[in-house]
């Protein structure tokens, strides 16, 4: 007893010296490895050594330029910019032979993803390729702080088994996928950081003002935007990807304080069905090397207890249906330079050392099982063929007459992911949808991408298990709202292909009928509408919206939601005015119409009453502590990078004082809002503006009388019943909807409807939010319906309080207007179906008739 006494407290006393003495590069480098003294260390070009400070984005690549100049293992090359305007690099490093031929082994490499010549290629003389990326998420440091020691090794270590290793293997190193968020949170903990370290886990060291760095510039998590592709850190980085092919990428992560070290495999239960399984029995057999690394150097570590292999749009998991093998690394965060935790102090050197040893370990793993590897990626792209080739679908085919831009973007995103898709050679006609090649596309399945084509459009509604790490339904066509069909050997036929699409171009719009001296119109329909309309308000423009349908003169019938933007009266010339609306309609993909006459053909006509003048949307959007800034951030993104909306970002506990009367627009993403005034918000909503509250911010403005919703009560489980203490965390679990897909019915004639042509929606839901619909029969323009699920995982107990309830929620304030959404319409950025319902809230919140909403 004496004996463990005296050694847990001698572990303590190191513990508490590493927490003040910086550690040198022996801490960190494998023994009996000698190393090029040509080669810089980090501390001979930063000043100081690894771990002592946190890197700051600038410092890091201050060294990877340095180390391509001075190695000749090593080439950088810049693959993108981020928001802020950060470069993100990626290094090659491998052996000089391989440089001087890097373009033929590529070549080569790239060939064993065709099935049609993968057999040709001598694998035993292959070399494997092996992707490390680092820091996805901005305050998990310790991946770009190892990224620095990794590059230092492999460009100065000397002897037979790093020459092996890289002969053998091309290793390529993304050091910071996250550029902004890393830079922000090394500015903090450095910032924030004694002489002497304080390891108080209540210091502000170690705990980020709002809203935090583990996000990008708009506040995204970009490890689950692998599929998505709205970034452009996931897009440059995705085509470096698939330049490559790799066989093995490692994702190097942090988790909680309290915690050890994670590597994969995760949960066998949770993997994708579309993912092989050799993949999980390489990446076990690969996690030997880990444990056997980590036992060396007497770190605590576990696997297949937690996190999974389900969501695609994860950095460790994306590669499972790309042929390759995805890694993920969890290790224990100090949040800082050193903190207290519940196995002793953690220090910022000790979780850069596991990183940098499971790298190693990674490299390890990968050269020594390298024709495994390559052999892996071969027969996975054989085999998807193979199956491609077996199954009763032969096509996707989706598309948009009147919103080619929205059909336009999923082509984008797929052609990112390297699948072939084709425009119809002519029109094809499935049930009572035409699809035509103006705006339409086909994705046929026999090809080798066509595991990933599955994963993108599938509606899987059931499943092995209940619990997911990430959402359980991304359906892509359902998430843009698009018609779109299965296309079966009955009635598909490879000549219907027309040409193929390499490179989607956005659909351009026009002006029809020349430059009029009386009025333009254009409808809602189209996914950039509110851009132009926007563009229009930034220069002045009067504009107005029909709240009926009308024909103009040549029959051409214009819906609900029409803009009509009358020449009289304008701040410019009506050749101005053309020339605007020429250049808006031209980049927006809208066809505006010269209308000639205010006599319409039938419906209203364009001095009716029932045209209604709309105000510029003036927003903000409340930031800060209590706010979810993924979602605040998805709606920022939204407004500012694609719509071009300025949006003023006003924090929580800055609202009492602002004034508010320069806004009309008032955006609460899903959050809580307990340092608010409430009187002051009632105030400015009853002079006739509109709240838009989303997620838990609806739960807040119910509780507060901004909104009379009410929420469905679940029921609990009877009083007396007895289970199993050891299912209690599944059984929770199972209660969350972690992101599925549901359908909607809409009310096509109400302002916040505008623009849809069909009234089935398909909407994501993430939380257990259930409105009750309103007793005012014009109050629920969405509702979820009877049979709502379309993909995903729900609980039966919550598949019964959804049904039938309201998806959106209109209250009237006085002569202002609360719209509520349990849901998030800007999930991810993706999302790109319902971003209409959340615009046209902010464009047509001002006009809702009061007597068809809610009454406070």
């Amino acid at each position: 007893m004496r004996k463990l006494y005296a050694l847990a407290v001698t572990a303590l006393l190191l513990c508490s010296h590493l927490a003040q003495a910086q550690a040198t590069l022996s801490y960190y480098l494998p023994k009996n490895v000698t190393y090029d003294k040509n080669i810089p260390t980090p501390q001979q070009v930063l000043g100081y050594e690894v771990g002592e400070w946190h890197i700051s984005h600038d410092q890091l690549i201050t060294y990877m330029r340095y180390m391509d100049q001075v190695s000749d293992r090593i080439t950088i090359a810049e693959y993108g910019r981020s928001h802020e305007n950060r470069p993100l690099y990626l290094l090659t490093i491998t052996s000089p032979d391989n440089h001087k031929n890097i373009e033929q082994l590529k070549a080569d490499h790239k060939q064993l993803t065709d099935p049609d010549n993968s057999g040709k290629l001598d694998i035993k003389n292959m070399p494997a390729v092996v992707w490390m990326g680092y820091s996805v998420h901005g305050n998990e440091p310790s991946g770009s702080n190892a990224a620095l020691l990794a590059v230092y090794h492999l460009a100065a270590a000397q002897g037979p088994e790093i020459e092996k290793l890289l002969k053998e293997t091309i290793v390529l190193i993304d050091p910071a996928i996250n550029p902004d968020g890393l830079n922000r949170f090394a500015s903090w903990v450095n910032t924030n950081r004694g002489k002497n370290l304080v390891t108080d886990p209540n210091s502000s060291e170690f705990n980020e003002i709002w809203p935090r760095s583990r996000t990008n510039h708009y506040w995204f998590d970009l490890n689950r935007d692998w599929l998505p592709l709205q970034h452009p850190e996931s897009q440059g980085r995705l085509a470096k990807f698939h330049e490559w092919k790799p066989n093995l990428l490692t994702d190097h992560h942090e988790m909680g304080t309290n915690a050890t070290f994670f590597f994969q495999p995760g949960i066998p239960s949770r993997n994708h069905p579309l993912s092989p399984e050799n993949t999980f029995k390489l990446t076990q057999k690969i996690g030997n090397y880990h444990a056997k690394a980590l036992d060396k150097i007497g770190s605590l570590y576990y696997t297949e207890e937690s996190y999974d292999d389900f969501y695609y749009g994860k950095g460790s998991t994306y590669p499972d249906v790309n042929g390759a093998v995805g890694i993920l690394f969890e290790q224990a965060s100090s949040r800082g330079h050193a903190q207290e935790s519940i196995n002793g102090v953690l220090t910022f050197p000790f979780t850069i050392r596991n990183q940098f040893v499971t790298t190693l370990s990674s490299l390890e793993a990968a050269n020594a099982m390298r024709e495994e590897l390559l052999t892996h990626q071969r027969d996975f792209y054989k085999q998807s063929l193979n199956e491609s080739k077996k199954v009763a679908t032969k096509a996707y085919i989706f598309g948009s007459e009147k919103d080619p831009a929205r059909a336009y973007h999923l082509a984008e995103i797929i052609r990112q992911h390297q699948i072939a898709i084709y425009k119809p050679k002519e029109t094809i006609k499935v049930g009572s949808t035409n699809y035509s090649p103006e705006s339409a596309y086909i994705v046929p399945l026999e090809q080798p991408q066509y595991k990933l084509i599955e994963a993108m459009f599938e509606k899987r509604t059931t499943f092995k298990d209940s619990l997911f790490y990430d959402i359980s339904a991304w359906t892509f066509p359902l998430a843009f709202d698009l018609e779109y069909n299965v296309l079966n050997g009955k009635n598909y036929k490879p000549a219907q292909l027309g040409e193929k699409v390499t490179n989607p171009q956005m659909p351009a719009g026009k002006i029809t009928g020349g430059q009029s001296t009386y009025a333009y119109a254009f409808e809602w329909t189209a996914y950039y509408a509110p851009r132009i309309l926007n563009t229009l308000f930034d220069h002045g423009i009067q504009a107005k919206v029909a709240t009926d349908t009308f024909k103009g003169g040549d029959g051409k019938t214009f819906d609900y939601g029409t803009i009509l933007i009358p020449v009289a009266g304008q701040p410019v010339s009506g050749a101005e005015l053309y020339k605007l609306l020429e250049e808006a309609a031209l980049k927006n993909g809208v066809e505006v119409f010269a209308m000639q006459t205010g006599l319409t053909s039938a419906g209203i006509k364009l001095g009716s009453p029932m045209m209604l003048n709309l105000r510029k949307p003036s927003i903000m959007l409340l930031t800060g502590d209590g706010v979810n800034s993924n979602d605040a951030g998805e709606a920022w993104h939204l407004l500012d990078n694609r719509f071009d909306i300025k949006t003023t970002l006003i924090t929580t506990d800055n609202f009492n004082r602002a004034n508010l009367s320069r806004y009309n627009v008032l955006v609460m993403a899903d959050g809580s809002y307990n340092s608010i005034s409430k009187d002051k918000l009632r105030a400015w909503v009853q002079q006739g503006n509109t709240v838009i509250g989303m997620g838990d911010a609806i739960k807040w403005l119910a509780d507060n009388g901004l909104s009379n919703i009410t929420f469905k009560n679940v029921k609990d489980t009877p009083a007396g019943m007895r289970k199993s203490y050891a299912d209690l965390g599944n059984e929770s679990g199972a209660q969350v909807i972690g992101g599925a897909i549901f359908e909607t019915t809409l009310d096509l004639t109400h302002p916040l409807a505008y623009g849809y042509t069909d009234n089935k929606l398909p909407i994501f839901r993430s939380n257990t939010l259930f409105v009750e619909p309103s007793q005012n029969p014009y109050a629920n323009p969405v509702m979820y319906t009877a049979n709502p699920l379309m993909a995903g995982y729900i609980s039966k107990q919550n598949l019964q309080q959804i049904k039938n309830s309201a998806a959106v929620s209109v209250t009237a304030v006085g002569a202002g207007k609360v719209v509520a959404m349990p849901d998030n319409p800007n999930f991810r950025a993706f999302w790109y179906g319902t971003n209409k319902l959340f615009l046209n809230s902010i464009f047509f919140g001002q006009i809702i008739n009061n007597r068809s909403a809610r009454t406070e």
